[in-house]
């Protein structure tokens, strides 16, 4: 996932070329194996990332019909993947491979991994988390931690059943928020190219599932008692109680209704913003991605995702923030850094199972967009008082 991000800093760097190619290796990848492996690494081949190839695609494409058409084959395969098992859904079995059957018979996703051992990339690391957790066999712990890694937040209190301790991993008991969002998106980009197809009916047929995913998503992921969409512990049958930028994701994507809209700003706004942008979650783990740790990506979901329900003041604010911090480390180390602390702006980045990683790519990217924006916002302003002093 972190592609589309360094691919939205290509378009603005007049690399759209290059951005084509990246999108086509992608389809190459979907062509050969059936899916975006977390890396082209065979040690990947049990466990994708968070589906971005319809946001790549549409990136690419643009209006450019035939272009967008193109990849339909494989934006359905990647469909088709995280969808696999959904036929045999029942009350009893109720969760297969990435698929999970609601309590009304609708279908939700959860991230997964095919095989229940240790990491090759982390296998020390593994084996000894699984050793901390008597209660369980420690072929469940490999599971959750390789779909806590399919997840590309690894790790989060998300997928803390204690909120605290990585040994109480549960990633595949989850509903996601971002990534039923991200399928959500998928399925209106699918409809999109059979319609630009002439093919009306299966064009109807991916809008009414997208629909029925936003009720879904509108359904278990809100929590009305707490204001914000929140992750869903099927096993519990209700909201985990780890509020994370996760709930921007419905905002991005238009899927929430203004008056959720409203609520999940008022939250955003006042817990996670901070002054060096957002912050991923409330929690304090240690782990990279929470408190005090903010991320690119998130960054560009959250602000877009207020910028589509008006809150542009707010969104700009953000913008300036994380930006001003981009700058103040690249000042003060001469480089961009994969993730940034948020709340202690006299700090570094930390936690997780490696050291903070210099450049990155979604960071570049995110950082040539939203300066676009700032930029565009800037010129905006100039004129608007150009304007004014000439009626004057």
């Amino acid at each position: 996932w972190d592609s589309y991000f360094t691919m939205e800093g290509l378009r603005i760097s007049g690399k759209e070329e290059l951005a084509r190619e990246m999108t086509d290796n992608f389809a190459f990848l979907l062509q050969s194996q059936g899916f975006i492996p977390n890396g082209n690494r065979a040690y990947y081949s049990g466990r994708s990332q968070p589906p971005f190839f319809s946001l790549m695609v549409s990136l690419v494409a643009e209006d450019d019909r035939d272009l967008f058409v193109s990849y339909l084959p494989d934006m359905l395969r990647e469909y088709e993947f995280w969808m696999k098992g959904s036929e045999d859904l029942s009350k009893v079995n109720y969760a297969i491979l990435r698929v999970i059957r609601m309590p009304d018979g609708s279908i939700l996703n959860r991230y997964w991994d095919h095989y229940s051992t240790p990491r090759p990339e982390s296998y020390r690391e593994d084996v000894i988390i699984a050793g901390e957790n008597e209660s369980r066999e420690e072929n469940d712990t490999y599971r959750h931690l390789r779909a806590g890694a399919e997840s590309g937040w690894d790790f989060s209190s998300r997928w803390l059943e204690d909120g605290k301790s990585l040994s109480t991993i549960h990633t595949t008991d989850i509903v996601p928020v971002d990534l039923n969002s991200l399928l959500y998106h998928l399925e209106l980009k699918i409809a999109q190219a059979y319609n630009w197809s002439d093919d009306r009916e299966s064009a109807a047929r991916f809008l009414k599932l997208a629909d029925q995913r936003k009720n879904a998503i509108n359904q278990y992921l809100w929590n009305d008692e707490v204001g914000f969409y929140l992750d869903y512990d099927i096993e519990k049958g209700s909201s985990t109680s780890i509020p994370s930028l996760a709930a921007a994701y419905p905002l991005y994507f238009q899927a929430a209704d203004k008056a959720k809209a409203k609520k999940v700003a008022s939250r955003l706004l006042e817990d996670f913003l901070q002054p060096g942008g957002f912050v991923t979650t409330l929690e304090n783990t240690g782990q990279q991605w929470d408190w005090p740790n903010g991320w690119a990506p998130l960054q560009w979901i959250t602000i877009n995702g207020l910028f589509n329900y008006g809150y542009i003041d707010a969104g700009e604010e953000a913008i300036d923030r994380w930006l001003r911090r981009n700058r103040e480390v690249y000042k003060a180390t001469g480089k961009m850094m994969e993730k940034y602390n948020v709340v202690d702006t006299t700090l570094l980045a930390g936690g997780g199972e490696y050291a903070l990683q210099d450049g990155f790519g979604w960071t570049n990217g995110v950082a040539l967009a939203l300066e676009e924006i700032q930029n565009n916002r800037d010129k905006a302003e100039e004129m608007k008082v150009q304007v004014e002093a000439e009626q004057e």
